[in-house]
């Protein structure tokens, strides 16, 4: 049928008979439902009945269940409840069959039908078949199942009920007024299929599992302010007006009281505080029950959705593939036909040449940071004799600002040449089947996207202010600029900025792209025919004409989707011991995130093909590397970039209660002082000289600047060397790293090791299904017999020897 709003365009609809779709059920596997289940208690004993009644009595005073779905709403998802078998001509009386119209749903109709397109032959000669050559050769512009019907109604669903799955799924899942609600995730696996469903599975576990999380870093956020007016350190630096800190850049940066620096002090307790390291163990263990826990929740959902004992089909190789190498050929050992082999010399040279490719992106992503260090170097000094003294004030809180800002500008850019350079690294690769070149590009993207979003990160958190050098014999950058220094409050300000400017931008930009980008693309189509047709032509347009119109799923499928949920969660476990808030902002996101998704996937894309899936794939195995990673990262930075050491070691061996083995906040007196070294200004070289003599404090000129670090005084027998204080600091920060990831990675083992993969309610489960499918085939089968021989007996016909 040619297209209303284009003749040149022309629709091919497809519809396989109840003849065809039995015999590709059979052929494929295809479970369905046969027997009702039977569910039976567990014997109970007395107490645990009392408990029982006694919290069913608490809950009458609680509101009923909010987050559940109305159940009247949704419909009888009779699958769900009925045992299924794989599907089976001879067998059919024994399958529930109310309408054979309805007996495949629509998303097992669209498997079956694709499975079939995906194998005819369209042309004669070698490797002419299946329908995405087609489609890969400009044949056909496209391929879709149909959405069923508009997903909006006059009518109210409570009233009228919904008209159809799509409106179902809109009214309870994708609309904003349902936001705290669980998903009705066996509709939308009945709808989109398995793969899907266990994405918006996954991802509503994570929800779900941030919110202890976030719960958690809102309280070490708060502790820290409400500890504030209680915290020496801080109470020392706001009163320290007679120490005079040296300059933070060459020249033009003037002296400073270490008592301007108070707001930052403060601003850094509130996430360097007492619960910080608690929380970093909190956070590792927390990803690691996530994933265990995850575990068995996939494994419930396969069980439900019937992908226990599914198999993924032989794949077939990519076109590609096959005119790359169809000159050698070799046996399949599975499916025993000739097929294309790629040498094993080929096939390393094309991986070494990938790696490489790899590796100079990853110098291109540090060459960035490398310019983003310069910048900074170079606008510290700039904003230090800026006009505006605001600006002039907060040099370095400007430059971390501006240089946030522009880094995340170079990471959105960076980010679109690596994805044009990992699809060319893939393709060069030949992967065989898609599967293989999916997995492959997942893993090139991630390791970019990665890399590029958290280098800069990395260079704050363990670089910034480590290698500068003192006062009088600065190191410099290409002997020219002076490395950036620390704010005299610590370096964990800037991480935090980073951090948190970062998180926001890219989390907005993401729902932006996600869901503006396809309601402005449709807006502009629908403007379009409303020029050319007029208002009313839209109704009067078929269903395949609108879902025509919509925007196509994205070329990787879900990759996208993935991805940006996986760099959060990179985000919010590897540096999370400098930013506490990081859960609470993912959380806040993903329950928008899930509602965009299930917006987008409902109202603005076409349907996509209904595909099944056993997990989640590879992105499970990154997850555990990012989790891994977390634990290293957030040892790193409570040793190395919060003062938590140092305070801790002044608090046992230098202060007042050293020897005492106490620790507490009177144990701090005198830590900032301890900190900061004595500088003999007269020994600065000429080029880092300040302007200012430093007179407007004393009213002379300054003799003595402070600076952080442990050093001795310029008249000691070895000026500027480094004190006792610092090895004894060193050596606890070693410790501390070694002693806190072998405490975290035994308690994640230990966790891993004690959590079942499969709950044993589950396991139980399936044995007595199992057990009661064969009593339940015996029965059928017997009835049947029994039935024709009655029926024999009654048309009086009877044979020896034949079956009960």
């Amino acid at each position: 049928q040619s297209s209303l709003t284009n003749s040149d365009i022309i629709f091919v609809k497809l519809h396989a008979p109840w003849e065809v779709l039995g015999k590709y059920a059979e052929l494929m596997n295809v479970r369905m439902p046969f027997r009702r289940k039977i569910y039976y208690l567990h014997r109970r004993y007395k107490f645990m009945n009392r408990i029982e009644k006694q919290i069913s009595r608490f809950r009458g005073w609680l509101p009923r269940k909010p987050m559940k779905l109305d159940k009247e709403t949704l419909p009888d998802l009779e699958e769900n409840d009925c045992y299924t078998a794989p599907f089976s001509q001879q067998r059919i009386h024994h399958f529930i069959i109310h309408n054979k119209d309805t007996f495949f749903n629509n998303a097992t109709r669209s498997r079956i039908v694709h499975h079939i397109l995906q194998r005819v032959k369209y042309e004669e000669g070698k490797n002419k078949i299946g329908l995405n050559r087609l489609l890969s050769n400009g044949s056909y512009e496209a391929a879709f199942p149909l959405h069923e019907g508009s997903y909006r109604s006059k009518n109210s669903i409570k009233t009228h009920g919904a008209e159809n799955h799509r409106h179902l799924l809109y009214e309870c899942w994708a609309s904003w007024g349902v936001w705290y609600k669980y998903q009705p995730l066996d509709l939308v696996r009945r709808y989109f299929g398995e793969k899907i469903g266990l994405y918006f599975a996954w991802l509503g576990w994570y929800t779900g599992m941030l919110f202890p999380a976030a719960l958690i870093g809102l309280f070490v956020f708060l502790y820290g302010v409400t500890t504030l007016n209680h915290c020496q350190v801080s109470k020392e630096v706001c009163q320290a007006t007679d120490i005079i800190m040296c300059p933070i850049c060459d020249k033009y940066c003037p002296f400073m009281r270490l008592s301007d620096s108070c707001i930052y002090a403060k601003v850094t307790h509130l996430f360097d505080n007492g619960a910080t390291v608690f929380f970093a163990v909190f956070m590792a263990v927390w990803a690691t029950v996530f994933l265990e826990f995850w575990k068995r929740r996939r494994a419930v959902i396969a069980y439900d959705w019937d992908l226990i004992d599914w198999e993924e089909e032989e794949e077939e190789i990519r076109p590609q593939f096959e005119a790359k190498y169809s000159k050698k050929e070799r046996m399949n050992p599975i499916s025993g036909k000739p097929e294309p082999y790629q040498a094993f010399a080929d096939k390393c040279s094309r991986l070494i040449v990938s790696a490489s490719g790899i590796f100079f992106m990853i110098c291109v992503v540090i060459a960035a940071v490398f310019g983003i260090v310069i910048y900074r170097v170079v606008t510290v000094s700039t904003f230090a004799a800026f006009k505006w003294a605001l600006i002039r004030n907060n040099s370095q809180v400007a430059t971390t600002g501006t240089a946030v800002c522009i880094n995340f500008c170079i990471i959105m850019l960076l980010n679109v040449l690596y994805e044009k350079v990992a699809l060319f690294l893939t393709n060069l690769e030949q992967p065989r089947t898609e599967s293989e070149w999916e997995n492959s590009f997942t893993l090139k993207m991630f390791l970019f996207q990665f890399v590029n979003l958290n280098s800069s990160t990395f260079y704050i958190a363990f670089f910034l202010g480590r290698f500068t050098g003192h006062p009088g014999a600065y190191l410099r950058l290409i002997n020219r600029w002076r490395l950036e220094e620390c704010h005299p409050s610590g370096c964990l300000i800037d991480l935090c900025m980073q951090m948190g400017i970062i998180m926001v931008l890219k989390q907005t930009w993401n729902n932006f792209m996600e869901l503006g980008y396809p309601l402005i693309q449709n807006w502009w189509t629908r403007r379009k025919l409303r020029q050319e047709y007029g208002t009313q032509s839209k109704t009067s347009f078929p269903q395949w004409e609108k879902d025509y119109n919509l925007q196509p799923m994205n070329a990787y499928g879900l990759f996208d989707e993935y991805l940006e949920m996986i760099l959060q969660f990179g985000f919010t476990t590897i540096f999370v011991a400098a930013f506490p808030l990081a859960p609470l902002l993912a959380l806040l996101n993903n329950i928008i995130e899930i509602r965009l998704d299930a917006y987008k996937f409902v109202t603005q894309w076409r349907r996509p093909l209904a595909s099944r899936a056993k997990d989640i794939g590879i992105w499970y195995g990154i997850l555990e590397g990012i989790g891994i990673l977390s634990v290293i990262t957030n040892a790193f930075v409570i040793a190395v970039t919060s003062d938590f050491i140092p305070r801790l070691v002044y608090a046992y061996k230098y202060g007042p209660c050293a020897g005492q083995g106490e620790a507490g906040q009177k144990c701090m007196v005198g830590y900032v002082n301890a900190s900061l070294s004595v500088f003999l200004v007269s020994d600065f070289e000429n080029r880092s000289e300040p302007a200012s003599n430093g007179s407007e404090f004393s009213g002379s000129p300054l003799k003595y600047c402070r600076y952080r670090d442990y050093r001795d005084p310029p008249h000691s027998p070895v000026p500027y060397g480094y004190t006792l204080q610092f090895w004894h600091v060193l050596a606890a920060r070693l410790a501390f790293i070694i002693v806190f990831e072998h405490l975290v990675f035994c308690i994640k083992h230990l966790i891993s090791y004690l959590i079942p993969d499969l709950p044993k309610d589950l396991r139980d489960r399936m044995r007595r299904e199992k057990y009661l499918i064969q009593e339940m085939m015996y029965e059928a089968e017997l009835e049947r017999l029994q039935k024709e021989r009655k029926e024999r007996k009654k048309n009086g016909k009877s044979y020896h020897n034949e079956w009960p």
